[in-house]
């Protein structure tokens, strides 16, 4: 029995290190050709490692492509739009799963068929509020738009996390003396932060790695998103594989640093024991 428990393992683990090194080998392959110099990537042989480590994909993607001002202003965007999705989408799903009022039900699955509506149906009305509003071809229409997309993906998410919270610990802060408010920010709100985390980079995600709203409504080079700063590396049937690269890892830096320093929020089960 234990040789067959052994023989299990070693099967497990051999494959998923396959399908590891199967996940990672495009990571890799980016990183390994935003290093190697023009020459050395358009051989027909490719080559598993630089010959010679060039530093001239990232020299012309900071300093000729502006590539750092397409960060920020993803930045910008991302933020801001994350933060104030969740706001408004922690209060709509608590009021959706833990209050009981008419028409509750077709609420909640108005806002999943929101989110389930594809973008290439919304962009021409979007764009004409944007340039009805004046704000088009600038980062505060993406403001504006952005929501449309994270608030419902939000919301939604965020429904099922407050349901998985015990009614019973709200209603022993109430019966404490808490108010409603009191409950929402002392008790419901600290229990729920692995699904506020959890849905806070999803939604960053989504507004960081958008890109037909932003090819829509931003022409004007200083205020592009980083995506439309990668998509015009490629001119036609010509590609700047070096910065492109390049640029695609500058790009995942922001998500991973996010997923590694939220990662210890994102734990489920922290209501477990809370009801005895």
């Amino acid at each position: 029995m234990e040789n067959n428990s052994l023989g299990k393992q070693i099967v497990v683990y051999t494959t998923l290190a396959f399908m590891l090194l199967c996940a990672l080998f495009p990571l890799y392959w980016m990183l390994n050709t935003s290093f190697k110099s023009t020459g050395e990537i358009y051989r027909l042989v490719p080559t598993y490692w630089p010959e010679a480590f060039s530093w001239d994909a990232y020299v012309k993607l900071l300093n000729e492509k502006g590539f750092m001002v397409n960060i920020r202003n993803s930045l910008v965007v991302s933020l801001t739009v994350s933060l104030f999705s969740i706001a408004v989408s922690m209060l709509a799903a608590y009021a959706i799963s833990k209050l009981k009022f008419r028409g509750r039900s077709l609420i909640s699955k108005g806002i999943l068929y929101a989110y389930l509506m594809p973008r290439a149906v919304l962009f021409i009305p979007l764009y004409m509020l944007v340039s009805a509003i004046g704000i088009s071809n600038s980062i505060y229409g993406l403001m504006l738009i952005y929501p449309t997309i994270t608030i419902p993906y939000a919301t939604w998410m965020l429904i099922s996390y407050f349901k998985s919270i015990p009614v019973e610990i709200e209603e022993a802060a109430m019966i404490d003396g808490c108010s409603r408010a009191r409950t929402l920010r002392s008790i419901i709100f600290p229990l729920a932060a692995p699904g506020l985390a959890a849905t806070f980079i999803f939604a960053f995600t989504l507004c960081w790695s958008e890109y037909l709203y932003a090819l829509v409504i931003v022409t004007k080079t200083a205020d592009k998103t980083i995506t439309l700063g990668l998509s015009e590396m490629i001119v036609g049937d010509v590609f700047a594989w070096g910065p492109l690269m390049g640029g695609s890892i500058i790009a995942s830096i922001p998500v991973i640093i996010m997923y590694l320093f939220t990662s210890k929020y994102m734990v489920s089960g922290m209501t477990v024991g809370g009801v005895k």
